[in-house]
């Protein structure tokens, strides 16, 4: 979602060179975010976060408001926010909201990989630009939550379980699940569920796999 055309234009190209992407609908404005999931569902959703609320009303949609309602609603969404706004309070808002990944409009590298990132954040994956990351990780020395490690060891007892099937067997939400996993990722510096898992039982956080010691 971004009300400036030529911009949208610019991810339609980039997305179009993704074979395994299907862009089904854009939008201009954030009142049409829930009509447009409802009728098209999806599996990630693109935002900026300064658009119109609607055609009468210019204000800009209320994202960190936005987010959680719509991943409350479609708890498999992931969202990748994409904007010219690098204010750290900005940015970990966004991310504690629940979205997967923050890309700075002037990130000319993650832009022309576009796909990419809308595949890492749909797989699971999150994706930030160095200027997001940065601003994100101004607490990454914090350990690991106790629910984030649960959440980590988990994902390494279970490696092929979806994440529905994970907050279940944890007695949360879709989404809140995804939350504790995105900031793991954040706190281990990396950017898929494989990895996570990998770096915590490199750094010890976790049981380590029994496997690696049988001959």
């Amino acid at each position: 979602m971004d009300d400036h055309q030529s911009i949208v234009d610019g991810y339609l190209y980039r997305l179009s060179q993704a074979p395994e992407i299907e862009v089904i609908a854009t939008l201009a404005y954030g009142d049409e975010l829930e009509p447009a999931l409802k009728e098209y569902p999806a599996d990630v959703l693109l935002l900026d976060v300064e658009v119109p609320t609607s055609p009468t009303n210019s204000n800009p949609y209320p994202i960190l408001h936005t987010i959680p309602k719509l991943l409350q609603l479609y708890p498999d969404l992931a969202i990748l926010v994409i904007s010219m706004h690098t204010g750290r309070g900005l940015i970990r808002a966004v991310v504690e909201a629940g979205a997967s990944g923050y890309i700075v409009k002037d990130d000319r590298q993650r832009l022309q990989d576009l796909g990419k990132a809308v595949l890492a954040v749909a797989s699971h994956g999150v994706c930030f630009s160095d200027k997001a990351l940065k601003s994100a990780l101004d607490k990454q020395d914090e350990p690991l939550s106790g629910r984030q490690l649960e959440a980590i060891s988990l994902c390494a007892s279970y490696p092929n379980s979806k994440t529905a099937e994970l907050a279940r067997k944890m007695k949360i939400a879709n989404s809140t699940l995804r939350n504790l996993l995105s900031g793991a990722y954040l706190k281990l510096g990396v950017q898929t569920r494989a990895a996570a898992v990998a770096k915590a039982r490199e750094t010890g956080i976790i049981t380590p796999d029994s496997s690696v010691f049988h001959v």
